[in-house]
């Protein structure tokens, strides 16, 4: 992706993270996608704790609950940690903020597992009613729909040399056409 993707892709993530974030009035929320190439699942947007120093960290995609929710492509709610066989103490002592309760849900778009959101200490309220999950796993489907398009318009832009300079053109079309109707009033429309 080039940068301007790279930027309207991390800045839909961080939006994704902070709404979770807000709606479960939780510790911490973050999104992991899943790198097929490392076979890994890598921190791409986080929210409250840990916010300033995950973004980039990986680990097998094969571990803890966000690598059990990928596989399985199942939400999942565990209301405590201490008590989980899936849960990777590990992984999580190593980001500096062990959760005590998280809910997980994967990405999907169509069979494709793009990553997983997490919400790390929800209110209590939050994580007790399965109506709490379905919400989440609703957002989660608007997200990775929404990423889905965004990696789409990158790959066509990437594939296609002239779409850069159509996409620029069209751009600066507009733009004089603003600039034309702030002068002249609207202009007629193809």
């Amino acid at each position: 992706m080039n940068s301007e993707f790279e930027a309207d892709h991390d800045a839909l993530l961080q939006s994704i993270v902070d709404v979770a974030l807000a709606i479960y009035c939780a510790e911490a929320s973050s999104i992991f996608l899943y790198d097929t190439e490392r076979d890994e699942l890598v921190f791409r947007a986080v929210s409250g704790q840990g916010q300033g120093q995950l973004v980039g960290r990986g680990f097998p995609s094969t571990q803890g609950i966000a690598g059990w929710v990928l596989s399985s492509r199942q939400a999942m709610i565990v209301d405590d940690l201490t008590g989980s066989d899936i849960f990777a103490k590990d992984i999580a002592e190593a980001t500096e903020y062990v959760p005590r309760s998280l809910m997980a849900v994967p990405l999907l778009h169509d069979d494709e597992a793009l990553g997983v959101l997490e919400v790390l200490d929800p209110h209590p309220q939050a994580r007790a009613a399965i109506a709490e999950l379905e919400l989440l796993v609703m957002f989660a489907r608007q997200a990775s729909v929404a990423l889905r398009v965004i990696r789409n318009y990158a790959h066509a832009v990437r594939d296609d040399p002239n779409a850069r300079r159509r996409e620029e053109t069209r751009r600066l079309l507009s733009a004089l056409t603003d600039l034309m109707e702030e002068d002249s009033g609207p202009l007629p429309r193809r």
